[in-house]
């Protein structure tokens, strides 16, 4: 198995083929093992996974710092992305709000910097859109940090169409990354062909829809009691029930190609264009490698014509969808 790197957008940076998404280490999906997470990382680094992707509010903060302790004495071997705006009180660890302001992306990437252990941030992210402040405003302070080399390369999360293009206006961005996978369809709407337009690469968070794909989860049993997709719209009563059948989808496929549920999901995504790199999250060096598998996995056209009649997933991807920017 041999990973390929491709360009992340028109500017310069490349990335593993496929990512690894960092947030479930420290936060959201029960409990954390650094020792095995720590594994997971230099594993992904020995297959060469090496685009790594945190965010300061994973954790509130211990997520970068223990991406930061992986990567002490290899930090020559990685991409490292990073994402700023999502703000936790440090006390009780509760949502404050959104925050784009020049002087919080100062600060947020310093603090960012610090965590990580780094001189610089190769790909900075706004992780959500500000509505309080104009992104010209937020994306001219990034625009500072790429002048002061802390960031190499910026990108956007979960933003609307005309917000890229007035976000590109100002500092080309590299990348965007929102939620997509077999049963989050929606960037098909009008995001990829804004972000193929102005030469931006697009990286799917979720891309085995938060696991579910991957066919372990039938009912929230399967869950931990603090596991927070217990809360997810998608994951309820009979959206859930209804949601089954999508991957009973991807099973047969798998099934019919020799590779695992998880495989035929991220393979799906990757066949959706070269500047579609997902980053999906693992803890464990287990599910790791198999999804790490999914450059070997060969899709056919009835295959992919199948995966997307699938159907969209029933239900809200979040409680609150209030903070994705529309």
């Amino acid at each position: 198995m041999t990973i390929p790197t491709v360009p992340l957008g028109t500017q310069g940076l490349s990335v593993s083929r496929l990512g690894l998404g960092c947030m479930g280490m420290s936060e959201f999906y029960g409990d954390a093992d650094e020792t095995e997470s720590i594994a997971t990382i230099h594993r992904a680094l020995e297959l060469g996974v090496t685009f790594l992707d945190t965010a300061d509010m994973y954790g509130v903060g211990r997520n970068e710092e223990l991406v930061g302790r992986a990567l002490s004495d290899r930090r020559d071997q990685v991409v490292l992305a990073t994402k700023f705006g999502n703000v936790r009180d440090p006390e009780n660890e509760g949502f404050r709000g959104i925050d784009g302001s020049p002087e919080y992306v100062r600060s947020a990437c310093d603090a960012s910097l610090k965590r990580l252990g780094v001189d610089h941030i190769d790909l900075y992210y706004q992780h959500r859109v500000d509505p309080k402040t104009p992104i010209e405003e937020t994306v001219g302070a990034m625009a500072e940090l790429v002048q002061a080399g802390k960031v190499r390369y910026l990108g956007l999360s979960e933003a609307a169409p005309d917000t890229i293009r007035r976000a590109h206006a100002v500092h080309p961005i590299s990348a965007l990354q929102t939620e997509y996978s077999i049963w989050a369809r929606e960037p098909e709407v009008e995001i990829l062909a804004t972000v193929r337009e102005l030469g931006i690469a697009f990286v799917p968070y979720s891309p085995l829809g938060r696991g579910f794909l991957t066919g372990t989860i039938r009912t929230l049993d399967d869950l931990a009691q603090d596991d927070f997709r217990r809360h997810q719209p998608r994951l309820q009563g009979e959206n859930l029930e209804s949601n089954i059948a999508i991957v009973e989808v991807v099973d047969r496929i798998a099934a019919d190609r020799g590779a695992t549920a998880a495989q035929v999901a991220l393979a799906w995504v990757m066949a959706q264009g070269d500047d579609v790199v997902p980053i999906p999250g693992t803890k464990r060096r287990a599910y790791l490698e198999d999804n790490a598998g999914a450059v070997d996995v060969t899709l056919t056209e009835q295959d992919l014509h199948d995966l997307g009649e699938a159907g969209q997933a029933i239900g809200e991807r979040y409680p609150d969808m209030s903070s994705i920017d529309e």
